[in-house]
């Protein structure tokens, strides 16, 4: 393991600021791996240091495949981790909307510029991500229809699901956008949590990468995967939103089988603890993600669900 600082910004004030790369292997830039880029994306970080063991394992026992390189980049946020803030705390940009950055620009743009060098020329890109809404999602990868990366190459993470995504103009500034404009086959991994650490759920996200590498003849692994995987566009998922605000009490979990009818969640009045509004399954499905957090607004999809096949 060749441990190394990727991008460094003097500090005033606080400690110096610090990007750190863990590097496995040598030969070709085969996989980089990058965690979180938001300051409450914990569960991210945590898949990246489950990925590290492991890979310490297996370059001790020779199973990393001569010629393959693999960088770990648990975080490139640190600071904003420091102080439990998702942007950045200066001006509250998120480092994920600023790629391929710009060497001159503001300190996020700076940052993105600085890990995007050291990282556009890999052949695969994987990023641990959250969504822009809290909540707790099935696990599953994404990738780009229109970019470089094709479904049978999603598949070798043998994950239940894959979700197909039409790029949209505010992705053009996503790393995982970025990744593909210089031909590097890009993946964005969902876990179950963000905010906080699943061990069950980081297990399945480090399988999903162990089963990736060793299908794309990176890692001497037996891959063992879903036999049965469901790919769907991100159009399938249908969206329940509320009409009131107030406190969210789930009734649900991400990946719960539902019928038609089913109560999902209750809006409680703040003040008063009274049922403003029951939200209910509108189809027979999955429940593919949850709001998680205490308070809702109105007009929100608080819930997706994916319909039976």
């Amino acid at each position: 393991m060749n441990k190394r600082i990727l991008f460094e910004i003097k500090g005033m004030y606080r400690d110096d600021f610090r990007v750190t790369g863990y590097e496995f292997g040598s030969g070709e830039d085969s996989v980089c791996i990058v965690g979180n880029s938001r300051g409450n994306e914990v569960q991210q970080i945590y898949c990246c240091s489950q990925l590290i063991k492991k890979m310490k394992q297996l370059e001790e026992e020779g199973r990393i495949k001569k010629g393959h390189k693999i960088l770990i980049i648990p975080s490139i946020n640190p600071y904003s981790v420091n102080i439990q803030k998702r942007f950045w705390p200066i001006d509250n940009t998120d480092i994920n909307r600023m790629f391929p950055g710009y060497n001159l620009g503001e300190t996020t743009q700076r940052i993105a510029d600085g890990v995007f060098r050291e990282i556009m020329n890999f052949k695969y890109g994987i990023q641990f991500t959250s969504f822009y809404m809290p909540g707790d999602f099935v696990p599953h990868v994404r990738y780009m229809k229109e970019g470089y990366t094709t479904c049978e190459e999603a598949k070798k993470f043998g994950m239940k699901y894959i979700v197909e995504r039409v790029v949209r103009p505010y992705d053009t500034t996503t790393l995982n956008y970025n990744w593909q404009v210089w031909d590097t086959t890009a993946f964005s991994l969902y876990t179950n949590t963000t905010e906080r650490i699943s061990e069950t759920g980081a297990g399945q996200a480090v399988l999903a990468v162990m089963n990736f590498l060793a299908n794309s003849g990176i890692i001497k692994y037996s891959a063992i995967g879903e036999k049965k995987m469901r790919v769907i566009d991100d159009s399938d998922m249908i969206s329940v939103r509320t009409e009131k605000s107030g406190f969210f009490e789930p009734l649900v979990k991400a990946g719960e089988h539902v019928e038609a009818g089913t109560p999902l969640a209750n809006i409680l009045d703040p003040y008063e603890s009274t049922v403003l509004e029951t939200l209910y399954a509108p189809l027979n499905g999955t429940i593919f993600f949850i709001h998680n957090a205490p308070i809702t607004y109105a007009n929100t999809a608080v819930i997706k669900m994916l319909g039976d096949e």
